[in-house]
């Protein structure tokens, strides 16, 4: 058992406008649900250039249940929450985008899910069937179009995987965390395609969501990435572990017969 029953983690790039408003709704709602002591909220600052280190470390000397992480450089959203992830002392880790787009009147549920022992990991979702989010209409098609890729590449039932809502279970989170390899915007979507395969229960729940303010996804930079850690998640989940020694000797050999094919079209035996 670790100090802590629950750390929330709050992944910070450039909030100085929110970030103390986001730091004291989060104290607040867990407060309201959670005995006194038993949580902890780490603003996860990533290479800020504005005023929010200066933020963050004030609010953790004012308050000893908020700790800030500073980082001089840009790790990525995923490389951020993982350092913090580990540094934490929660038995139940969660995280939310700072600008509070999901409600947070679904926290406890998030929190419950976890810490009940009822599942190891919870999402937010934004797709449900039934249930309808305002988007700006390019970004629908594009978190439409990402989500379908997901569901048929890595064969996840999930409909939302990149809602910025999610609790972890600790033990079950280091572990996935030993195998995920993005650091970025792609770190929830692996997190959650790495949990299905090894086993672990997850949650996924409808969640009222209002975006607010620009979001940071670059839709031609970051989309891309995305897309190619699909692929690459799909070799190393999907693909890979049926190459065994009979599917490696079969290609070899017909690797061979073709190349002795085109010897012979391209080569003259007499002359060979």
């Amino acid at each position: 058992m670790t100090d802590r029953e629950v750390s929330v983690v709050l992944p910070a790039y450039n909030e100085a406008d929110t970030i103390e408003h986001t730091v004291t709704v989060t104290l607040s709602t867990l407060e309201s649900f959670l005995p006194d002591g038993s949580f902890e909220v780490i603003v996860a600052e990533d290479g800020c250039a504005d005023a929010t280190p200066e933020i963050a470390t004030r609010m953790a000397e004012e308050d000893d249940r908020v700790r800030h992480f500073h980082s001089d450089e840009r790790l990525g959203r995923g490389g951020a929450l993982e350092r913090a992830f580990r540094a934490s002392d929660g038995d139940v880790l969660v995280y939310f985008d700072t600008d509070l787009a999901t409600d947070m009147a679904h926290l406890e549920e998030l929190v419950e899910s976890v810490r009940s022992g009822e599942y190891d990991i919870a999402t937010g979702s934004r797709r449900m069937p039934g249930e309808k989010q305002e988007r700006e209409p390019e970004r629908g098609v594009a978190s439409t179009g990402y989500n379908a890729l997901v569901r048929l590449f890595l064969r996840s039932p999930m409909y939302d995987h990149q809602c910025g809502f999610k609790a972890f279970d600790r033990e079950a989170l280091l572990d996935l965390l030993n195998d995920v390899e993005d650091d970025h915007w792609f770190w929830d979507t692996e997190i959650l395609v790495r949990a299905q395969r090894a086993g672990y229960d997850v949650k996924e729940f409808p969640v009222e969501w209002e975006p607010k303010g620009d979001t940071k996804v670059d839709l031609v930079r970051d989309v891309l990435g995305m897309g190619s850690g699909i692929l690459r998640l799909w070799w190393q989940v999907g693909v890979r572990p049926k190459i065994d020694r009979r599917v490696t000797m079969t290609a070899g050999t017909l690797l061979v017969l073709v190349a002795i094919l085109l010897m012979t079209v391209y080569l003259d035996p007499s002359a060979v």
